[in-house]
């Protein structure tokens, strides 16, 4: 994959700001503004009515004027200081609908940012995701607003955890899913994402393969291949939780229910769901629903909420299962992120160049 080359106007942008200087914080190097007057005025009314009437569904009309405000400035504060705002599908409404810029899972927001002229990534989600963008625009200023937004997939395993892997399995190609930190990728062989996990384990010719760090994704991922795969018990714990039994209720009581599970669910979920795939196949699955059916998304709820717009008609059942770290973005941090330039998101350049190998190689996969 070729990086995204810097254009002429960035690159004057940045040394017109003092550029990434060694030792010098992302304030530094923007400069300081003022935090804005976040009262709600008529102007600010009228500025935001049009983005009202994309989550008035999901926002009681009085409670608009508390996020009003946010979305206002965070939208006028963007273009001033040259930032993008990318939010995860798991992003609550308001921040999804109403400032985000563009919008995806995790590698697919990585991988447009790459295509922006702005000098500034805003990252919407967990620090695993602000990091992969970070080894995909190097030369760009990535912030996240949260920097204790985490994961508990992403957690469960470190790089001194692969290492020893490697001793015990010499010679066994270790594929690692793209929710896992830096440290992780620069350790393994090649990163996956849950829509092309088969097709990455299925590249090598070693009759065995480390599938890691998600024991659930690995689990479904051997039920499509004759390699033997070897797994590590991580989890989500927003996926771990559904069961076969509650969605079996479900279409007991309503047998024309359409279950769409994410492959990070336990084997016997995805086996009871109609379909299963990434965040955006499950996305691309329901919007292809007819108008009237009912839909069943076994996955972070606030996603639900976000793509109902694009299924007009498709009504979404919601077993609503929170990720806590996602939540831990919101419009008030996302504003501070502008005004004060923070958390800048860095990574060793030694390390990163090993993890970004392990990317790149995902990405130059040639289809089968």
């Amino acid at each position: 994959m070729t990086l995204a080359t810097e254009t002429d106007s960035a690159k004057r942008t940045r040394q017109s700001k003092g550029g990434p200087a060694k030792g010098r914080t992302a304030l530094e190097r923007f400069g300081k503004i003022d935090m804005p007057d976040l009262t709600y005025t008529k102007a600010i009314a009228r500025a935001t009515a049009p983005l009202y009437e994309k989550v008035r569904h999901h926002i009681p009309e009085i409670e608009w004027p508390v996020h009003a405000p946010y979305v206002y400035w965070i939208n006028k504060l963007k273009k001033e200081r040259g930032a993008v705002i990318l939010a995860h599908n798991y992003q609550t409404p308001e921040i999804f609908h109403c400032v985000a810029d563009i919008s995806g899972d995790s590698l697919q927001l990585a991988r447009e940012a790459t295509l922006v002229d702005e000098e500034v990534i805003v990252q919407c989600g967990v620090h695993f995701m602000a990091e992969t963008s970070k080894l995909l625009n190097p030369e760009k200023t990535v912030l996240i607003p949260d920097m204790k937004a985490g994961c508990s997939l992403s957690e469960s395993i470190t790089g001194a955890d692969v290492r020893l892997l490697r001793e015990a399995h010499p010679g066994v190609p270790i594929v690692t899913y793209v929710n896992t930190s830096a440290e992780v990728k620069a350790e393994t062989d090649i990163c996956c994402t849950s829509s092309n996990a088969v097709r990455v384990v299925e590249s090598f010719d070693s009759d065995t393969v480390f599938c890691i760090p998600d024991e659930y994704l690995a689990q479904n991922v051997a039920r499509q291949t004759n390699k033997k795969i070897l797994t590590w018990k991580g989890h989500c714990e927003v996926h771990e939780r559904f069961t076969a039994e509650e969605l079996l209720e479900y279409k007991k009581a309503d047998p024309a229910i359409q279950i769409i599970a994410h492959p990070e669910c336990h084997p016997s979920v995805v086996a009871v769901a109609d379909y299963a795939g990434s965040t955006s196949g499950m996305i691309e699955y329901a919007t292809n629903q007819k108008p009237g059916s009912k839909v069943l998304l076994v996955t972070e709820c606030s996603m639900a909420s976000n793509i109902e717009e694009q299924a007009k008609g498709v009504e979404f059942i919601k077993p609503c299962n929170l990720c806590p770290h996602m939540k831990r973005i919101t419009l008030p941090k996302i504003l501070e992120s502008l005004v004060y330039m923070k958390e800048e998101v860095t990574i060793d350049p030694a390390l990163a160049k090993r993890a970004r190998r392990a990317v790149e190689r995902m990405v130059n996969l040639k289809p089968n």
